[in-house]
């Protein structure tokens, strides 16, 4: 007979991407796979694939709350991560159900635009998330494009990344996690860590893959989910990056676009 266990749960607050590469699919494969238990609350509906966004439907506020409070009231969330939030509303409603709740380790993730350029956040939402959530992160976590949108600045190599780092540092959050992968011309993809006073770099060769839709989505969520085990954030970044690195090359051979990743792949071939 089966005995009961008591996971530790990860909350992802995002968008649903009906191509399940992305989005809410995407943070609950990666937060299983670290053996961490996923919940959700759903902020948008969209009709996406591997080459496109085709739709978008934003979620009212309010039940966006209903989802987030149902959760928190009846599960031992450890980490909150959030992915698209699509509009200020929305935003203002996340930092404070948040604030209420108490919860202190957030992993922001200012989901801006998809892989295919398709716009993912409503004009004047940027000005929200820097000054209602931004401040309550534990961590942010930005690629180069949605690093420049929040700073105003262009990152054309590792130095300027750095800059950008302590500029994003200075708007609240306690780490800033600026991944490189947009850097091309380089063999070697760096991602800077930044907590205020020391740098961290994680470094990785680059892989060549079509197989790169939902990448940030499922970074970031396999951070957060190494948080809730017990992490530190330098330590949580690592593992979430060694993930990311032994998944990447098993792309599925599915869509005409920017393929998903088999988000188990590292656990079966552990298994074999």
């Amino acid at each position: 007979m089966g005995s009961k266990t008591t996971p530790k749960c990860v909350l992802t607050i995002a968008g649903s991407d009906s191509g399940a590469g992305a989005g809410i699919q995407a943070d609950l494969k990666a937060i299983a796979a670290q053996g961490v238990y996923g919940l959700s609350a759903i902020t948008a509906i969209t009709a996406q694939n591997t080459v496109g966004v085709e739709k978008v439907q934003i979620l009212p506020a309010d039940m966006v709350e209903a989802q987030i409070d149902a959760v928190l009231k009846d599960f031992p969330v450890a980490v909150v991560k959030t992915g698209m939030l699509g509009n200020a509303e929305i935003i203002q409603a996340v930092a404070a159900r948040l604030k209420q709740h108490n919860i202190r380790k957030i992993v922001l993730d200012p989901v801006m635009v998809a892989k295919s350029g398709d716009l993912l956040l409503e004009g004047g939402a940027q000005e929200t998330l820097q000054e209602k959530l931004l401040p309550l992160a534990l961590l942010v976590t930005p690629n180069i494009p949605e690093a420049e949108i929040l700073c105003g600045r262009f990152v054309k190599n590792t130095a300027d990344l750095k800059k950008v780092a302590r500029a994003l540092r200075a708007m609240g959050p306690s780490f800033v996690l600026l991944k490189g992968g947009h850097l091309m011309g380089n063999r070697e993809v760096t991602d800077i860590l930044f907590d205020g006073e020391k740098y961290y770099y994680y470094r990785a060769s680059r892989i060549a893959t079509e197989n790169t839709h939902g990448t940030g989505c499922t970074y970031a969520s396999a951070i957060a989910a190494h948080l809730a085990l017990g992490k530190t954030v330098p330590q949580a970044v690592k593992a979430a990056r060694e993930y990311l690195q032994a998944i990447l090359p098993y792309g599925l051979n599915l869509g005409h676009g920017h393929g998903p990743m088999d988000h188990f792949s590292a656990c079966l071939k552990e298994k074999r």
